[in-house]
């Protein structure tokens, strides 16, 4: 009996598992393991070029050939970690982040272009900085690195690096980085003005005007 039986339980057993697996793949969306397709190449097109047709302007005339902006107020963007970049281009587009430009810019960007200019820049060589006040490196450098115990401000190495190369998406590379820029964003963080990382609102608002700029000045000769 059973050698009549078996395999045509055994066949029907392989055709209700393969009905049961074409349904799985049927109930899951086609995008829900797709990545983004990165191309580097454009987005380092479109970052020295711009986009005449869709009105995007080119990024280089505000942060410099290859992201080494020339601009004190202007972030060097070269060798930032790819997906921090990203982040930040997103955050502009909420309420997260509010800079007239780069907000407007930001939101003209599709998402794969936020990608692609992202993955560009952090392929480009950044061009070293230099401490400028040697009244106040060593203030720096103590923040830096040991942090303001009585303030409970944390040593800034502990979390972008004993060179400011800071751990993709989460910390940035401050290493280098324009001073002016950095104490305008430490103030930003202090007033509530930028909003993505309560981490940094928190440290910013327990440092004065002189530890912030002593520390981005030390920031900015990290290589």
């Amino acid at each position: 009996m059973n050698s009549v039986f078996s395999p045509l339980v055994k066949s029907l057993l392989v055709g209700l598992l393969a009905v049961a697996a074409t349904a799985g793949a049927a109930e899951k969306p086609a995008h829900a393991d797709a990545a983004p397709k990165i191309d580097a190449a454009k987005g380092g097109t479109l970052y020295t070029d711009g986009d005449a047709a869709r009105g995007l302007p080119a990024c280089v005339s505000c942060h410099g050939a290859g992201g080494n902006s020339t601009i004190a107020v202007n972030p060097k963007l070269a060798g930032q970690h790819q997906g921090y970049l990203y982040k930040q281009l997103v955050n502009f587009t909420t309420a997260d982040r509010n800079q007239p430009v780069m907000t407007t810019y930001a939101k003209m960007l599709s998402d794969e272009d936020k990608h692609n200019v992202a993955a560009w820049l952090s392929t480009q060589a950044q061009k070293p900085g230099a401490a400028k006040n040697k009244d106040t490196v060593e203030l720096g450098k103590k923040i830096y690195r040991g942090g303001i115990a009585e303030k409970n401000v944390p040593a800034c190495a502990s979390c972008h690096g004993a060179a400011g190369a800071g751990i993709p998406i989460q910390y940035p590379r401050i290493g280098g980085q324009h001073q002016d820029y950095t104490v305008a964003q430490l103030s930003l963080f202090k007033a509530k003005g930028r909003k993505n990382s309560a981490e940094m609102t928190t440290i910013a608002s327990r440092m004065s005007d002189e530890e912030m700029k002593a520390v981005a000045d030390y920031v900015a000769g990290l290589k």
